[in-house]
């Protein structure tokens, strides 16, 4: 019986790899086991930084709220709580974007929030 050799596929799975790592540094980008490396690695700091994105984010949305509270007279925490007793939901990134395009409309949140907590 013939021996198989799995040539196309093993080929096919190496162009995979090298494609993926196209645009690497020196031989990362033309040698299938150090390419095969940076991709794994590469992989793992996009697994991480999908995580911390979501982070970041509601970090910068706390900032700019907190900002916009400040120039209202109300610190952020007072705020937020103000908020949920008087029964508003509206998320931080959603907030954030009303204290930046519509700062009207925020300090009308922030008078319903002190509101709520006298």
């Amino acid at each position: 019986m013939a021996r198989i050799k799995g040539a196309k596929m093993t080929r096919k799975r190496r162009n995979k790899v090298l494609k993926l790592a196209k645009g690497y540094y020196g031989s990362k980008s033309s040698l299938f086991k150090t390419a095969k490396q940076a991709v794994m690695k590469s992989g793992q700091y996009a697994y991480v930084g999908r995580r911390l994105k979501k982070r970041d984010f509601r970090r910068l949305w706390i900032t700019r709220i907190s900002a916009a509270a400040k120039m209202n007279g109300i610190n952020y925490s007072t705020f937020i709580n103000g908020l949920r007793k008087a029964d508003i939901n509206l998320n931080r990134k959603m907030l954030s974007e009303i204290a930046i395009s519509d700062p009207n409309a925020f300090s009308a949140l922030v008078e319903k929030a002190k509101a709520a907590l006298n």
